[in-house]
């Protein structure tokens, strides 16, 4: 099937766009091949020290023609994602060494959970981690004795922050190495019906907790589509995983074995090969808008949004908000999977998952299908699944059919025409929402301001009684330089309840929701942000604002001219729990429709 012309469009636009930023970038990238990785060019002091702890590998490693991997590794065991990776090294070793290269932990990077943090002081730091997270493996891959990385990382924050490093070190390949969500445990609507119930004071503390409890119940990714499993889906649409890796449950045969196969392949593209791909040569601009279309026909966290231009800059190809909201029009919604339906990620997976996704988009011209990625040229080889037979990985055509069309619809007869994000724009800057799991008649909101400075004023007077009329619920000075952006996915059950109430409720904000929020009209990232000069800075308690999403419309009704920008003290967000350290990436921070980095 030819490409779809308004994709082909949208592709020109960002090549364009991009061609100063991506020329530059290659050219470096080339230079850098040329130099290296090359360990014969070490002096033997620093061989010696990065090989002093290798034992049996020393010989190869000294010798030079064996190809060297390191691993970058987000492993600790608080964050559930990332607890299979304790195991992971050994396991890629010994796998290394059977195709006759070697492998070595280059770094550990930070993973900070953003369920445990949601609504606490950790969590203006959570966005910061991307930038962190890309720096530290900057550090381990700069010790420039590495012909392939492999990157070990599921949630949130680490793996576009390991994306931006993997851009930064383009000359060498990369693969992406998940974990898997964790098995399918208490449902999560149940889970939600508890959280509204405890938000309003019909379930107690101990009901709360122990369906909390079994909802997150083993290791693995959290089972609904949030930014995590965003993600995984991310890196499959990218080429970046080995194809059918993503949603394989940690700690069974399979999921090791394409542990194992990713282990093999990384060796066999490093440029001592014969089918060198640097991801450098991965991350184009057809990559990122076949990651976008995968974000829409999922219905996937909108954090992405956020993350995708950053991902994007470290490899020299420029996104806008516009490029999203176009390709949002033109992609249907496949896949209902909590919180915009019933079913989790195992669910979608057993009804065909990614696999069936990506032949259907590809049949209707809605993918590109000549781009490089880890496993070779063209994405078709994305719709192969992996099985084990005989205790060897084989792969074998897709099945082509959903499984199950409450959770899994083909592209002629999605659940939704198109994906779902919507734009908006109007006199207080540029946002973003994701209307998929927003009911048609909630997608429009005509209602007065109220105003609030942080999210824990909205739940008192939530408490007290205070909303008993349509709103529309400012939340602003919660953008990267004001607080570092934090999730405000703890004001979803509260929206709820009013919601649930007969309001109508719509939130905006400055700051960021949780991939696992939707139900409730969002339009978040709101840029300029207030504490940047923000017009967002001017509403006022009762201005009437319009919210629309069939026209892309998000305004104060009323004149803003002569007004005074709101000051408040935030003194107070920059001190405790290590967050006067994260000063420099507050000040140096981006708008979000940029990527809100502070380091691009």
């Amino acid at each position: 099937m030819p490409l779809h012309p308004k994709l082909t469009d949208i592709t020109e636009r960002i090549r364009a766009r991009s061609e100063g930023p991506r020329g530059a970038y290659l050219a470096r990238l080339e230079a850098a091949r040329a130099q290296g990785p090359n360990r014969g060019h070490l002096a033997c002091g620093n061989q010696a020290h990065a090989y002093a702890a290798m034992g049996d590998d020393k010989e190869s490693l000294a010798d030079g023609r064996a190809p060297n991997l390191g691993i970058i590794t987000s492993y600790n065991d608080m964050l559930s994602a990332h607890q299979p990776f304790e195991t992971f090294p050994q396991v890629i070793r010994e796998a290394a060494r059977k195709v006759g290269a070697t492998a070595q932990v280059s770094a550990g990077v930070p993973a900070m959970c953003d369920g445990v943090t949601q609504g606490q002081t950790g969590m203006e730091m959570s966005l910061f981690s991307r930038d962190v997270i890309a720096m530290a493996a900057a550090v381990g891959l700069s010790h420039n004795t590495y012909d392939a990385a492999l990157y070990l990382g599921v949630c949130d924050k680490i793996v576009p922050g390991l994306i931006i490093a993997a851009a930064s070190f383009g000359h060498i390949p990369g693969v992406f190495i998940p974990a898997g969500p964790m098995t399918s445990g208490l449902p999560n609507d149940e889970k939600a019906a508890v959280r509204n119930r405890y938000a309003s004071g019909e379930a107690t503390r101990e009901e709360l907790m122990a369906a909390e409890m079994a909802s997150y119940h083993g290791p693995g990714t959290c089972t609904f589509y949030g930014t995590a499993n965003t993600n995984q889906m991310l890196m499959e649409f990218m080429g970046l995983h080995m194809p059918g890796a993503s949603f394989v449950n940690p700690n069974t045969p399979l999921r090791e074995a394409l542990t194992v196969a990713g282990v093999a392949r990384a060796a066999e593209i490093t440029a001592l090969g014969n089918d060198y791909r640097p991801v450098g040569h991965i991350l184009d601009e057809r990559a990122f808008v076949n990651g976008i279309v995968g974000l829409m026909a999922t219905g996937g966290s909108t954090n992405l949004v956020l993350h995708l231009p950053a991902m994007a800059r470290a490899a020299g190809v420029i996104l806008d908000l516009q490029d999203f909201a176009d390709i949002s029009a033109i992609t249907p919604l496949m896949a209902k999977v909590y919180p915009n339906g019933l079913a989790d990620v195992n669910h979608f997976h057993a009804a065909g998952g990614l696999q069936y996704m990506i032949g259907d988009l590809l049949e209707e011209g809605l993918l590109h299908e000549e781009v490089e990625t880890v496993a070779g040229t063209g994405l078709s080889r994305y719709t192969e699944e992996p099985k084990l037979k005989d205790g060897r990985l084989t792969y074998e055509p897709g099945e082509g059919v959903s499984h199950n069309d409450k959770i899994l619809r083909p592209v002629s007869d999605p659940f939704a025409k198109t994906g779902g994000l919507v734009q908006l724009e109007g006199n207080i800057g540029r946002a973003v929402i994701k209307v998929s799991a927003v009911a048609p008649e909630r997608r429009v909101i005509e209602a007065k301001a109220r105003v609030f400075h942080d999210q824990e004023s909205v739940k008192a007077a939530f408490r007290a009684g205070e909303f008993t009329e349509d709103t529309i619920v400012v939340v602003r000075f919660q953008g990267p330089k004001a607080n570092g952006m934090p999730e405000l996915h703890s004001l979803t059950p509260t929206l709820s309840v009013l919601q649930d109430r007969g309001l109508k409720m719509a939130l905006v904000t400055d700051g960021r929701m949780s991939g696992a929020s939707g139900k409730v009209p969002a339009a978040i990232h709101v840029s300029p942000e207030a504490a940047d000069g923000g017009p967002i800075g001017l509403i006022q308690d009762g201005d009437p604002m319009r919210l629309d999403t069939s026209t892309g419309t998000l305004e104060v009704l009323a004149d803003l001219t002569g007004r005074s920008p709101a000051e408040p003290d935030l003194s107070a967000n920059q001190t405790g729990l290590g967050r006067e350290l994260f000063e420099v990436f507050r000040r140096n921070a981006g708008l979000a429709t940029t990527g809100a980095c502070s380091l691009l």
